[in-house]
């Protein structure tokens, strides 16, 4: 079988939701806290209402309760910069609301660490002083990876990364994904004085093979349960969570590149 183009309906979709989507969301990270802390606390609750409606936990009952609160509350302290605290509460929240699941304690206690790590990184990231230049390169380098993943499996096909997983997702796509990431990250790199395009080159074609795998990673949970979309809330991508699902992964290996980097 040849490579299978985008169909144009597909594409326009997608187009239309991200030119949706953008401007708030770089609007509220070019502001900075608390605008962007309180976009990361709904995305938050958006994301958890999928992925506890994704794994079976949709019903409101003790454990989806305590995950919530516990989740939300870390974030809050994240917000304030009380890392301790936040690590202590999303750790002990994640662990009671497991006792108190009534069925499939593993995929609740997911929950805790697939969203809750994501969302202290990317508020560290944006409290820093370089928070504001951070934040938007992570985001560019990203959506860089999504779009050219997209376009280059879609127009050049060939074999499946993960085909039990995604029967679409190509080495190809991801060969593009990489290529673009990493012209993108560098060229970033090159605007802002002082920073170094070739490192950042590299970085950003690493997080495009982090990025990639958080796709994957909730294309199995989708596959295991049977479930085509997180949601339907964004026209063209199904729900926030299966838009935003590289972008958790990256904002974890970011964070954790660039403390290594101050260690």
């Amino acid at each position: 079988m040849g490579p299978v183009l985008p169909r144009a309906s597909s594409l326009a979709k997608r187009a239309v939701s991200a030119l949706a989507l953008a401007p708030p969301v770089l609007a509220a990270i070019w502001l900075g806290p608390p605008w962007s802390d309180l976009l990361i606390l709904v995305a938050a609750v958006i994301l958890l209402w999928e992925w506890l409606r994704l794994v079976g936990h949709g019903a409101v009952n003790a454990g989806t309760v305590l995950m919530t609160a516990s989740l939300l509350g870390s974030l809050l302290l994240g917000a304030l910069a009380e890392w301790v605290w936040a690590a202590a509460l999303l750790a002990g929240g994640t662990i009671l609301a497991v006792l108190l699941a009534r069925q499939r304690p593993f995929w609740l206690a997911a929950a805790g660490p697939y969203l809750g790590l994501p969302g202290f990184a990317l508020l560290w990231l944006r409290d820093r002083p370089d928070g504001l230049e951070a934040v938007i390169w992570l985001l560019l380098v990203v959506w860089s990876v999504d779009i050219f993943a997209y376009v280059a499996g879609r127009a050049i096909g060939g074999a499946l990364l993960w085909p039990k997983v995604s029967p679409r997702k190509t080495w190809a796509g991801l060969a593009g994904g990489v290529i673009a990431a990493a012209i993108v990250g560098g060229l970033l790199g090159l605007a802002v004085e002082g920073r170094q395009p070739l490192a950042l080159a590299l970085l950003a074609a690493g997080l495009a093979v982090v990025a990639q795998g958080g796709d994957l990673l909730e294309s199995a949970v989708k596959r295991h349960f049977g479930v085509k979309d997180a949601s339907g809330i964004i026209p063209g991508h199904g729900g926030l969570l299966d838009r935003v699902d590289g972008l958790l992964a990256a904002s974890i290996a970011t964070a954790a590149a660039l403390w290594l980097a101050l260690a």
